[in-house]
């Protein structure tokens, strides 16, 4: 499981403004280009946002399906990528001095994905949750600087 963790200048409720929008979705996630729609009951615990990855011309519809919502500390969301497989993202928030400090968790639990060995999975994981949780940190501090 690759492990990743963040520091932002906000609260964790800044954070969870950012998983509650839906459109949001593409401008945190590494990999997700554009959005298709948002079920009307998002992030409630079984709706889902429908999303492509990929880039034109080459992009593959799919989604993402929330599992756990309990702002605002938890969340976690199953996204489908097929034919590479499905993960599971467990996101957890917890305050801190200068903030809130962000813990994401992913790891595959279906298809393709799952036989690629952790030792070779995970590191891709990891970098590119680093850039994820960067883009999250943006759209969160800066949903907090304009409500001040």
């Amino acid at each position: 499981m690759a492990r990743n963790r963040r520091t932002m200048a906000c609260s964790p409720s800044d954070v969870f403004a950012v998983f509650a929008d839906g459109w949001l979705f593409p401008g945190w996630v590494v990999g997700a280009s554009r959005m298709r729609s948002v079920d009307d009951d998002w992030p409630a615990v079984g709706s889902a946002i429908h999303h492509s990855f990929g880039v034109w011309p080459v992009l593959i519809d799919d989604d993402t399906t929330v599992e756990v919502w309990n702002p605002p500390r938890a969340m976690t969301i199953r996204p489908k990528g097929w034919p590479i497989g499905e993960a599971r993202v467990e996101i957890e928030v917890e305050p801190h001095r200068r903030g809130c400090r962000v813990i994401l968790r992913e790891y595959p639990v279906s298809g393709p994905s799952t036989w690629i060995p952790s030792v070779l999975m995970e590191p891709a994981i990891y970098l590119r949750n680093i850039e994820t949780l960067r883009r999250l940190g943006y759209l969160a501090e800066g949903h907090a600087r304009a409500l001040r």
